[in-house]
């Protein structure tokens, strides 16, 4: 290997003493081989240096291997070597290399099987080469392993071991790239981990919340140490890293556990003692340890949380959160197929878009950077060149509507009592028999006597019975099944320009609105529709509002619906526009 060195550095060098080290930076243009790490001897009589190359910076670190001990010298050297390391030269016309820092998170689906990882690594070293620098990689298990644990621990309890179809998964990906022997041989010993701990819930005929959190974990562990590995064979240093050994602690609540207060100091001085800013930490997300040193998960969303846990913690530039679109986007894609990215949005938006259905982040993983003030980005590992959309404190955008969303499945209950009248404690006397059988309500809307609100597909029938029994000596319960929540992330603040267009819409499509909630949150407005109505209204709502064009006029003054509607004049020469749903 060849390299020039200025002779104010081979000054220096040459006068050092004998266990010297300096630091040298060169141009990208260099002739230093980006994928293979190597050293380079050179001796100049007496002394010695070997010249390491360090990734990804463009710098040679010269160690002194012999010669004499000069005490000018050495602080003519530690001076050198202080201008330097403050401002390393990556281009001959003398640029600083300023890292953003960021937290990348990719899912199971962006690291579904071999060829999907190598695609991930990849990017990563491209996106290192455009400025970024990765001070943590949290990865979620392999495609649907979690999902293939869970039924293998099911298996277990009726008496069948056998995990063969994830060791196949992980072992094809690590022969499919030539890794290392360490490599397999960690992934085999925790799949032997894995595989008899299952043996032992076929026996115990037991699989406690505990143990399945023990159990899902060896996806995030296995893959981690896959894509660390790939990520060293393509030049880019890497470290394989258990969430617990940079300060993910959590309580004991196993299924869904909770960071301990004071985490981010903790994750902190995790990566500042253990962690070297140049390599990437690929980190298991969707895991941590109590106390006690036992393994917990944190939820579904665990590994967004992960991500947003470190990025906030060590005072990143940005998380970014790679998925499968171009960022959040106006509505589902796979009802609407003009679907478009949402550029910006702050904090509360996403959490509402998140809760009412869409597939953006957790709201609880967005706690940490509303906490922090870091912007969470989402992008499409796919096409990484798109923006993506970013996540913060405020945007400038001014739009009536961001978003369309909802959540299908959920059950609307209709609560009156006229024996309530004038008396107090109404509302807290059916919120009591709620929480006693730990019914969360998703909308509600209520007036002195009455109250309507809603409950997920998730809440157990037999708990929403038996509360509605606990409710008929004072009130009259009515229950309706199969029923919809449309939400519109919009500006609450120009609420009668957005109710305007939408009942003219819902009038002319013939759509009934059974329950509306607004005013508490300043971002959404929400609707109870009929299952067989929701997506006729999602169609044609995004049409007026993101398409311009609208089966109803623009808004009573012929203003433009969005600052993108349709004239009126033009709506009188066009046939209204019917949308039917997409089969």
């Amino acid at each position: 290997m060849k390299f020039n060195i200025s002779a104010l550095a081979m000054a220096a060098v040459l006068s050092a003493g004998a266990t010297s080290t300096v630091t040298l930076a060169f141009a990208p243009s260099s002739s230093a081989n980006h994928h293979h790490p190597s050293l380079a001897v050179s001796s100049f009589g007496r002394p010695a240096f070997v010249a390491q190359r360090q990734y990804p910076s463009d710098e040679f670190i010269l160690h002194m291997v012999g010669g004499g001990k000069d005490e000018e010298a050495s602080k003519n050297l530690n001076e050198y070597k202080k201008n330097i390391s403050s401002k390393r030269i990556t281009e001959a016309s003398g640029k600083s290399d300023e890292k953003i820092d960021v937290a990348m998170k990719f899912g199971g689906s962006s690291i579904a099987n071999a060829d999907r990882v190598d695609h991930v690594t990849k990017l990563i070293k491209d996106q290192i080469a455009a400025g970024y620098r990765p001070r943590a990689v949290v990865c979620s298990a392999m495609g649907k392993t979690t999902n293939s644990l869970l039924a293998a621990g099911d298996f277990a309890l009726e008496g069948r071991v056998n995990i063969d179809a994830i060791r196949t998964l992980h072992m094809a990906a690590i022969e499919q790239f030539g890794l290392p022997q360490h490599v397999s041989d960690e992934v085999t010993a925790l799949l032997d981990e894995c595989q008899d701990m299952l043996r032992g819930v076929s026996l115990l005929q037991e699989l406690s919340p505990k143990s399945l959190d023990q159990l899902v974990s060896y996806g995030e562990r296995c893959s981690v140490r896959i894509v660390a590995a790939r990520l060293n064979q393509i030049g880019v240093p890497a470290q394989a890293v258990d969430s617990w050994d940079v300060g993910i602690v959590t309580d004991s609540n196993f299924g869904d556990a909770k960071l301990l207060p004071g985490y981010e100091k903790t994750v902190k001085d995790a990566f500042s003692s253990k962690i070297d800013p140049n390599v990437v930490a690929v980190v298991t997300g969707f895991i941590g340890k109590d106390g006690k040193g036992r393994i917990t998960t944190l939820g579904r969303g665990g590994s967004d949380l992960s991500a947003t846990a470190i990025g906030a913690s060590c005072g990143l530039d940005e998380v970014q959160v790679w998925k499968d679109v171009d960022g959040i986007l106006t509505a589902d894609p796979r009802l609407v197929n003009n679907a478009i990215p949402v550029k910006a949005l702050s904090y509360e938006e996403a959490a509402e878009l998140a809760y009412f259905g869409a597939q953006v982040l957790h709201p609880i993983a967005m706690q940490p950077a509303m906490k922090c003030g870091i912007p969470v980005r989402v992008k499409n590992s796919y096409n990484p060149s798109s923006e993506g959309s970013v996540i913060s404190e405020k945007h400038d955008d001014d739009r009536l509507v961001t978003a369309i969303t909802c959540k299908r499945g959920v059950q609307l209950l209709d609560i009156h009592s006229t024996q309530m009248l004038g008396a107090y404690g109404f509302l807290s006397t059916v919120f009591g028999d709620l929480e006693k059988h730990k019914l969360s309500v998703d909308v509600l809307a209520s007036s002195e006597v009455s109250v309507s609100l809603t409950f997920d597909k998730k809440q157990p029938q037999e708990d929403i019975d038996n509360a509605m029994r606990d409710l008929a000596p004072y009130a009259t319960a009515t229950l309706h099944k199969d029923r919809a929540i449309l939400t519109l992330i919009a500006d609450v603040d120009r609420s009668s320009e957005v109710l305007a267009t939408v009942f003219r819409v819902f009038s002319a499509q013939d759509i009934k609105v059974e329950m509306m909630s607004q005013g508490a949150s300043k971002v959404n407005i929400s609707f109870v529709l009929r299952n067989d109505q929701i997506d006729d209204a999602i169609l044609n709502l995004h049409y007026c509002f993101f398409e311009g064009r609208c089966i109803v006029e623009p808004y009573a003054d012929g203003e433009e619906i969005n600052g993108e509607g349709a004239s009126a004049s033009k709506k009188e020469e066009s046939p209204p526009l019917v949308v039917e749903r997409s089969k």
